[in-house]
């Protein structure tokens, strides 16, 4: 855990906390906890729709494909996934990832 991220808010002791996301991340529809086993993912094919997702990575690093772009996302970080553009997201290490899927409007 990178500490620098982290903050220990006003009247709390032994309490560190990072923001993921805020109200520009959209409305929330939906979520979910996804655990991808190593070289686990999806979908096979890229694809899109018409509403977002946010993924937060709770343990590991995501790899996130948007097209020919890849985006790998930290145990502890965000990504914000825009519905419109091809993707699909992989687990390309040796241990099992964690993450949250919120589907956003």
């Amino acid at each position: 855990m990178k500490k620098d991220d982290f903050i220990t808010p006003a009247a709390h002791v032994g309490f560190l906390a990072k923001r993921l996301f805020g109200r520009e991340e959209g409305r929330i529809k939906d979520g979910a906890v996804a655990y991808l086993e190593p070289g686990g993912g999806g979908p096979t094919e890229q694809h899109t729709h018409n509403h977002d997702h946010l993924f937060i990575v709770v343990k590991g690093e995501a790899t996130i494909r948007l097209g020919d772009r890849v985006v790998k996302v930290a145990e502890n970080d965000s990504f914000r996934v825009d519905g419109s553009v091809p993707h699909s997201v992989w687990n390309e290490t040796d241990e099992t990832v964690v993450m949250v899927g919120i589907t956003t409007e």
